[in-house]
């Protein structure tokens, strides 16, 4: 389909390379792709270390009340994402009693339109990601960590290791097949995020600052009915994603022997 114009399920042409010409020369696909990438990035930024820093907390002797703060980092996931988005886009309001407004008031820093801003926008999208998914790569990390012989530890004591240099050259090295997994999962949910993005500011955000890829798949198929065009995003998104973790895996070494 992507190499046809799509009117109706009885009326497709074939137009050859045209959509993808079109893509090419989209200012709208640039600006979703750059946004996609910077959300992509500061999510694997904070929500790589951060999830394993708090299942190695967690999953050290004598924490009191494990389960009942691994529970309480799992709620999130359990959240609709459409509910969460639509919780954290009144509490972004741009008026004063929006949430983090009259947390800036405290600081007498005046509202803040955080969702008009490209940069803020960011923020508020990459604050609602760290919320709901910290507790999913927690578990990841978790999983890994129970994995750990416990006599690595032990020998890395006998050598003299303190607990810093035995999270850098046992703890890490051993959760590489975990942090692969979350690396994968996390770039692809970087680049198909679309809940979180439409619950903010729908099919059209201002000046396309929370505009991502599957938005503009979405917009092309049902709100222009251009469907061999949104196939054509479809199949770059793909392409992407693919390539992006081709890169990445071969980096962190997958493939080596």
């Amino acid at each position: 389909m992507s190499f046809q114009q799509v009117n109706g399920f009885q009326d497709a042409t074939f137009v050859g390379l045209k959509n993808y010409r079109t893509l090419f020369q989209d200012g709208d696909f640039y600006a979703a792709l750059w946004n996609v990438a910077r959300y992509t990035f500061w999510t694997l930024l904070i929500l790589i270390p951060l999830p394993m820093l708090v299942a190695y907390v967690l999953n050290q002797k004598g924490i009191p009340f494990k389960g009942f703060f691994r529970s309480v980092y799992f709620v999130p996931v359990l959240t609709s994402s459409v509910i969460a988005g639509l919780i954290f886009r009144y509490a972004f309001s741009s008026e004063k009693t929006g949430v983090f407004n009259q947390w800036l008031s405290v600081l007498h820093i005046g509202p803040v339109d955080w969702l008009n801003s490209p940069h803020t926008a960011m923020f508020a999208l990459v604050i609602i990601a760290v919320w709901r998914w910290l507790g999913t790569n927690m578990i990841y990390f978790l999983s890994g960590l129970q994995g750990i012989s416990p006599e690595l530890y032990e020998s890395a004591s006998m050598d003299g290791a303190n607990s810093w240099q035995k999270f850098w050259f046992v703890t890490i090295p051993m959760l590489k097949p975990i942090t692969i997994y979350v690396l994968t999962i996390s770039i692809m949910a970087g680049f198909s995020l679309f809940n979180e993005s439409y619950v903010y500011w729908g099919a059209q955000s201002p000046n396309n600052v929370g505009t991502t890829l599957v938005t503009l798949i979405y917009k092309a198929a049902f709100t222009n009915g251009n469907f061999g065009y949104s196939c054509t995003l479809g199949v770059a998104l793909f392409v992407i994603v693919v390539v992006v973790n081709l890169i990445q895996t071969r980096i962190m070494g997958l493939f080596r022997d």
